[in-house]
């Protein structure tokens, strides 16, 4: 109990010192579970942070991630995963994090840093107030629970705060089971970062968490254009079924059959994302069914500048990605091969034309081939 009065405690001070219109730091919402705030840099530009409170805490600090794009939040963020002591209470983490951003952005540090004191910690016994009557601290725990009533009922707005948390789950914007994969998500990075066998990186786990929220609250997800499932709960590997394409193409009548031969009614892709991203692409091929023209190469790889090194951009969106795939199929005026052989798509195959893809167009550069070729 002493230790979750003391965190109330650090969090209305952050509150107090860093409201949602400072001009460097601004707390967005903040729990007994989860932080989020903003650090704004010196263009204006605002970079949004959480913090997850896990049961370890105080003993161990709260999990950081970001959401910037920009390898110096994240490398800042990183640096509060080895405090101890003290420095493990969130009122010293924010100041770390605070101190940290302001040096890596050449910023100065605000003057409310300063004035974050230890006030927060509970008095010890030679202070005063630590013998104080039973009276004042029953008085004291009935103004925390009227406090605690108030602040639920404080409305969010989850457009400016773009996280996962307690109060997120009331956000009707996400159903059921995608918040459940989000929060599952959620405790597999804690449980890594306790373990110390985090997976991918920092930059592409914040950066995908992002881009996995975005696709459930998107109206074309929602409307059953396309489904996304992750592969044994990696955020890494994504299974993507494109549902719908240009309704008056040759290919949207094909999906029509395949659904009446096989059952099956969408087009099955594999995106596979490496710790770099989003500054590499994601590698992303044809699983099922077998296509003919649409820019497929063999064993499912895909002809798509947009899919290189040299053609992709650290901005674009996988919704954005799997809307452009859709529209380069008809594009390529894809037919589904019902006579294909089984086999005829693997991962092997398809990273070996995707190779030789790249290498053919980095001499060459990129042309609109005749659609003879498909």
């Amino acid at each position: 109990m002493a230790c979750l009065n003391v965190l109330k405690a650090e969090i209305k001070i952050l509150e107090s010192a860093f409201p949602k219109t400072h001009e460097r730091l601004q707390i967005v919402s903040a729990s007994v579970d989860e932080l989020t705030c903003r650090f704004v840099d010196i263009s204006g530009r605002k970079h949004v942070v959480h913090a997850n409170i896990t049961e370890t805490y105080p003993q161990t600090p709260p999990v950081w991630f970001s959401e910037s794009e920009d390898t110096k939040v994240s490398d800042a963020v990183s640096h509060l995963a080895g405090t101890q002591g003290l420095d493990n209470h969130l009122l010293y983490q924010v100041k770390l994090l605070l101190r940290q951003l302001c040096n890596t952005f050449s910023l100065p540090v605000p003057k409310e840093v300063e004035s974050l004191r230890s006030s927060a910690t509970p008095p010890t016994e030679d202070e005063p107030g630590s013998g104080e009557n039973t009276s004042d601290e029953s008085e004291g725990g009935e103004m925390e629970e009227e406090e605690e009533e108030e602040e639920e009922e404080i409305p969010l707005d989850m457009e400016d705060v773009e996280a996962v948390s307690k109060k997120a789950r009331q956000d009707e914007d996400l159903g059921t089971e995608h918040l459940q994969v989000l929060e599952r998500l959620k405790a597999n990075q804690r449980r890594d970062y306790m373990k110390g066998t985090v997976s991918g990186s920092v930059q592409a786990t914040d950066r995908l968490m992002k881009e996995l929220k975005d696709i459930y609250r998107s109206p074309n997800f929602k409307s059953g254009a396309y489904q996304v499932e992750l592969v044994n709960d990696s955020l890494y590997e994504w299974n993507v079924k494109m549902s719908r394409v240009d309704p008056d193409s040759p290919l949207a009548t094909d999906l029509a059959t395949l659904k009446e031969r096989e059952g099956k009614d969408h087009i099955l892709l594999s995106f596979m994302f490496k710790d770099t991203f989003p500054f590499d692409p994601p590698f992303v091929r044809m699983v099922h069914p077998v296509l003919s023209g649409g820019y497929v190469l063999d064993g499912g790889a895909l002809c798509m500048e947009l899919m290189t090194p040299q053609g992709w951009s650290s901005a674009y969106t996988i919704e954005a990605v799997i809307m452009q795939i859709s529209a380069t199929l008809v594009k390529g005026k894809a037919r589904i091969k019902f006579d294909a052989p089984k086999g005829t798509y693997s991962l092997a195959r398809a990273q070996q034309s995707f190779k030789s893809l790249v290498h053919i167009h980095e001499k060459n550069g990129w042309f609109t081939p005749p659609q003879s070729d498909g």
